[in-house]
């Protein structure tokens, strides 16, 4: 499973839907009722997963699917 891949199956996870419905258009909260509490699973899971750190002004900016995916793919592994 590639980066993307493995965002849309957390987003879809903690959204409680299907990953095949989760387009880049989508807004996490309209879209997908993803409320702060979420939202910091959402950071939670990312950062555990994908073994990065996202920053505060980064995840304040993530708003949509597409934001998260662009946020992510910005964002070089740590080392282990």
């Amino acid at each position: 499973m590639n980066r993307s891949e493995t965002v849309i199956s957390i987003i879809a996870r903690i959204a409680g839907r299907p990953a095949a419905s989760i387009v880049p258009e989508m807004e996490l909260v309209a879209d997908l009722d993803i409320d702060s509490a979420k939202a910091l699973e959402l950071l939670v899971e990312l950062e555990d997963h994908l073994g990065i750190e996202i920053d505060d002004e980064d995840a304040a900016n993530m708003n949509t699917v597409g934001d998260v995916l662009a946020t992510i793919t910005s964002i070089d592994p740590q080392p282990a």
